[in-house]
């Protein structure tokens, strides 16, 4: 029987400051991660890089990443979502700098790969300790905490590249960012919920996934692998293809990114009132038919209009996934979570390489067709958001 109903005696924690938290942890991951994109021009230079060898040392993030989701999903159903979150957001933040200071390929993609454990235990701990506080409002918010991670890492990105603009040293100004952070992570997660919340005494650690749960995970696999395909291929796209300027290229994802992390943040509201299945269906659909036309016509401004319903349709899909997972009976919110999420970020990895190899087959624009075979599939799949819950 699980303890998620119990509350350590003497220790009360507002829902609304427990929201708060969750929300700073968001904000801090994308901020992180986002702070060393935009150094990545500055380590290739200063190491000599490649674009093969870059391209090998940033598959660390990835690689680290994903053999923590799974342990990170056993650790919070035995110790609860608290102490892991607290712990990885803490770690993160400590080995952001470590690959400013590699000094060949090798030691940066390991320290590429330390950075994605941490990276990949703290998606699975703060998405757990997200799903506990929805559960305290009785109402989806989860949307909200993924849309801070968006403002996060816009935040970020806008920050890093004006330090790297004033020729700020990448291993200063990544120093100074990790502190600050430290500092953010370390005041925000005394609110955080209760280790009781989720931690569990007499569940199974371990179970085989249901139909839903597997399903949930193709909805997560395939909006991943669509975003991860959008942030690589957009820019490529409208520059290699369509021949617009450099400047109107790089604009093409502020569109994607900037209608994501709207929609995320109002993207609770709209799931209140129509339900997690109309919102995946739809949003699927309007991901789908937006990508669909722009891909058709062939236009700059048909392009970007397809990317921000891209943005639009994708922004709300993963939260409600996560959301459902984590309500996935018969098995601890943390492993059920954890693997969606794996799940979800092999896509992310499988997506750009994808989209290139059907390129160089055929070409960009019937390679960005996966996007759209991915949206509508997910829009397929939306009924699992409910039947996850226990609805079979």
């Amino acid at each position: 029987m699980s303890r998620g109903s119990s509350v350590r005696p003497g220790k009360t924690v507002l829902p609304r400051s427990a929201r708060l938290a969750v929300a700073t942890v968001f904000f801090v991951c994308g901020a992180g991660i986002a702070n060393w994109v935009a150094r990545i021009p500055s380590i290739q230079q200063k190491l000599g890089l490649s674009n093969g060898a870059l391209g090998v040392a940033l598959l660390g993030t990835a690689v680290g990443a994903l053999i923590a989701m799974p342990i990170t999903g056993w650790l919070i159903a035995r110790l609860g979502s608290r102490p892991v979150t607290k712990l990885a957001a803490l770690f993160y933040c400590i080995v952001i700098p470590l690959p400013t200071l590699a000094p060949n390929l090798p030691l940066l993609t390991s320290a590429l790969l330390v950075v994605g454990v941490f990276f990949g235990a703290l998606d699975v701990a703060m998405n757990a300790q997200a799903i506990a506080v929805e559960r305290r409002y009785h109402r989806p918010i989860m949307s909200s905490f993924h849309g801070l991670y968006s403002v996060g890492n816009m935040a970020g990105a806008a920050s890093g590249g004006l330090i790297a603009s004033l020729g700020v040293n990448p291993k200063a100004h990544l120093l100074g960012a990790a502190l600050l952070l430290f500092i953010v992570v370390v005041l925000a997660s005394c609110q955080l919920l209760p280790t009781e919340i989720d931690s569990v005494i007499a569940e199974p650690t371990f179970a085989l996934p249901t139909q839903s749960l597997v399903n949930l995970g193709i909805v997560a696999f395939c909006v991943m692998l669509s975003e991860g395909a959008m942030a690589d291929w957009i820019g490529v796209y409208l520059h290699g293809t369509l021949k617009t300027g450099l400047g109107l290229a790089a604009a093409g994802y502020a569109v994607f990114s900037v209608a994501m992390a709207v929609c995320r943040l109002i993207g609770d509201r709209v799931t209140q009132r129509l339900g997690p299945v109309w919102m995946v269906r739809f949003g699927g659909t309007l991901a789908a038919t937006g990508l669909s036309l722009s891909l058709i016509v062939a236009q700059p401004i048909a392009a970007l209009i397809g990317f921000a319903c891209v943005g639009v349709g994708l922004s709300s899909i993963v939260p409600i996934v996560f959301s459902a997972a984590g309500r996935t009976p018969g098995m601890a919110p943390g492993l059920a979570l954890a693997a969606v999420t794996t799940t979800g970020y092999c896509g992310l990895l499988c997506g750009p390489p994808l989209i290139g190899f059907v390129a160089d087959l055929l070409n960009l624009r019937i390679a960005l067709g996966i996007v759209v075979l991915m949206s509508a599939m997910s829009a397929a799949l939306a009924p699992t958001v409910a039947r996850a819950a226990g609805n079979d």
